[in-house]
């Protein structure tokens, strides 16, 4: 039984620390230092009331970010990239790959990460995929109108990105990092369609896969939404565990079905929805979910865990222990 991350619930909390004692628990840590476009493209911030602009300064014309804070939460409320012509001015930025003071700052998390954690469960290096890259500078809508009316121009950014990302993840690799969780295949699989995935994320992912199987790393892979029609690429892409396989209504996992594609080469982690399921219904009621779950993916190559949505609370913390307790006892 997996938890991914702590959800709302505080890391120094007595229930925190139950979660790391009596689970297998995953936590995610580091980060990819602002790797797409470098540190040598100027910029200039300025913050007034909730929101920060940032613009960017390219040699064919400048791009403003907009971010917007609230007591909750903040968003990109402006991105940088609108138009395919906006996407050429940040491909003509100069690049210089992150300073060693900024790739020292996330190897520390990282490692300071997994020395708090140690043996209680994984610790997992936060890795977005080459497709984040127009994901990132693009809204949603203007990166679904680039894949419809510029595709070359779509995979090119995604070639240059895959490219930096390479490098950098060589980068850490080679300081030691053992595992990845590597995300933004949904960006293709919700938005653009199994033809983009092919050619955004199983082309290039497959790269990133190979390069951190060379270091003798794991691979895990995390992709939202409707998946059933895109594990054979995952597959093909090599990824050692794949999360969160959503059961309908958020998902269209046929578990299985999946467990029959999937066929022992990827291990399943899943898929137990942490707001709709764990943080609403009984304990009874989960920890049936539970031994059903265990019995179509099980008992080897599956991780019982939650959604890695990020926003569990106090509830769902009782049934990922309820449902530890009744694995144990299983085995």
């Amino acid at each position: 039984m997996a938890p991914q991350h702590f959800g709302r619930i505080p890391r120094d909390s007595p229930l925190a620390l139950r979660l790391v004692r009596e689970t297998d628990i995953m936590l995610y840590a580091g980060w990819a230092c602002d790797c797409f476009i470098g540190y040598a493209l100027p910029r200039q911030s300025e913050t007034l009331g909730n929101s920060t602009r940032t613009v960017y300064h390219t040699p064919a014309g400048d791009l403003t970010r907009v971010v917007t804070r609230t007591e909750v939460t903040s968003a990109c409320t402006e991105f940088p990239c609108k138009t395919a012509e906006d996407v050429q001015k940040l491909l003509s930025a100069p690049y210089e790959p992150p300073t060693e003071h900024a790739v020292a700052e996330s190897l520390n998390h990282f490692f300071q990460t997994k020395r708090w954690l140690g043996e209680e469960g994984i610790v997992l290096f936060e890795l977005p995929d080459a497709i984040c890259f127009p994901a990132e500078y693009l809204c949603p809508e203007d990166f679904c109108l680039l894949w419809a009316d510029a595709p070359d121009l779509m995979e090119e950014m995604v070639r240059v990105g895959n490219e930096r990302l390479l490098a950098f993840v060589e980068r850490i690799l080679q300081a030691g990092v053992d595992a990845f969780r590597i995300v933004g295949g949904e960006y293709a699989s919700t938005q653009l369609g199994p033809v983009a995935y092919d050619r955004l994320v199983r082309r290039y992912d497959k790269q990133l896969v190979e390069l951190i199987h060379h270091y003798g790393a794991i691979a895990y892979f995390h992709n939202h939404g409707p998946i059933m029609r895109h594990l054979e690429a995952i597959v093909d892409i090599g990824v050692d565990a794949l999360d969160p396989l959503e059961a309908p209504p958020w998902g269209d996992c046929d578990m299985p079905r999946a467990k029959r594609i999937l066929k022992g080469q990827v291990c399943i982690v899943g898929n137990m929805d942490d707001m709709e399921v764990l943080n609403q219904r009984s304990t009874e009621e989960v920890l049936a979910i539970a031994k059903r779950l265990i019995e179509e993916a099980g008992p080897d190559g599956f991780v019982l865990s939650g959604t890695a949505s990020g926003t569990y609370g106090d509830h769902a913390a009782h049934n990922f222990l309820a449902i530890a307790h009744f694995v144990a006892d299983q085995s």
